[in-house]
This record gives C-alpha cells, sequence and structure tokens, in this order.
C-alpha cells in the first residue's frame, strides 16, 4: 500500500522539502503544493523504470568527495588569477581527448557533474562507442597530465563505486 503511494520515498521527501525551501515564506498553499509534487512526480518516475544503481565503497565516496572539494577550491583561485591576470605566462585553452574505462551510466554522470562544476574545465561531449571524452580546459599546459588526473584521480574512485 505505502509502495504504491511512495515508490521513491527519498525522492519525494527530496521533492517536498526542495519545494518548501525555494517557495519563501511557507504557506498551507505551499504546503499542499509541495504535498501534489512529492506524491505525483515519483509516479512518474515509476513509469520511467531507471535502472537500479548498485553504489559500492563509502570509504571511495569519501575520499572522492574530497578529491573534488580540493579540486573547486584549487581551480577557483587558478581561474581568478588567470582572469585577474596575475599570472604572467603565456595561457592557453584547448580541448582534449579523454580515454575512459568508466561505462556506468551514473558514474558518467557523476563525473560530468565533477568536471563541468570545477573552474576552468568544461564537459564537453562522450562518445559511447569509443569511450572517448572530449574535454574543454581554460589553462591548457601539458594535455598527459589532464588525463592522468582525470583518469587517476577521478576515474579509478568511479570504478570503485559503481560497479
Amino acid at each position: 500500500m505505502i509502495r504504491a503511494l511512495l515508490p521513491h520515498p527519498l525522492l519525494a521527501l527530496g521533492l517536498f522539502a526542495s519545494w518548501l525551501v525555494l517557495s519563501g515564506p511557507i504557506s498551507a498553499g505551499d504546503v499542499l503544493v509541495a504535498l501534489i509534487a512529492a506524491l505525483a512526480i515519483p509516479q512518474v518516475m515509476r513509469r520511467l523504470e531507471p535502472d537500479r544503481s548498485g553504489v559500492r565503497s563509502p570509504g571511495a565516496i569519501l575520499r572522492l568527495a574530497g578529491y573534488v572539494a580540493v579540486d573547486v577550491v584549487r581551480s577557483n583561485y587558478a581561474v581568478a588569477t588567470i582572469i585577474m591576470g596575475r599570472r604572467r605566462r603565456q595561457r592557453m585553452s584547448g580541448f582534449i581527448h579523454v580515454p575512459l574505462d568508466l561505462r556506468n551510466r551514473y558514474g558518467l554522470a557523476v563525473l560530468a557533474i565533477i568536471l563541468t562544476s570545477t573552474p576552468g574545465t568544461l564537459w564537453v561531449q562522450y562518445d559511447r562507442p569509443s569511450g572517448r571524452l572530449l574535454l574543454h580546459v581554460l589553462d591548457l599546459t601539458e594535455e598527459q597530465e589532464w588525463i592522468d588526473l582525470i583518469k587517476g584521480r577521478y576515474e579509478r574512485l568511479l570504478l570503485e563505486i559503481f560497479p
């Protein structure tokens, strides 16, 4: 009975809370609309039948989160120095191709979020048959360094997390 009403309870709870947080001052109408959205949208998700993804290795998740936090701060600083003109050497942006072993679509989505949310990098395209990622880098010095960073720092942990 409850599973029929709430096929995805965490999604429903997240939608309900998000709606109330984003609506500003909470009124009875806001609570009603949040409740309707929290009950209706998981029903749509049931029809879409998303694949279940097994997530492993909580330690790898924590390490990945730590790496991302540090890299975002570093990248913010690096991009700020470029924009402010404090970096004296010639700056060159460019595109690189990164060969990925990761094929899990949830792992690829997380990698896309990591790379795009890190200042100075942008996920441009992914070619599924070849497993090649096209990445734009604002301050491209050495292409192989970027490939090693992505494969060794992010992809390795994502392969542990997503089977």
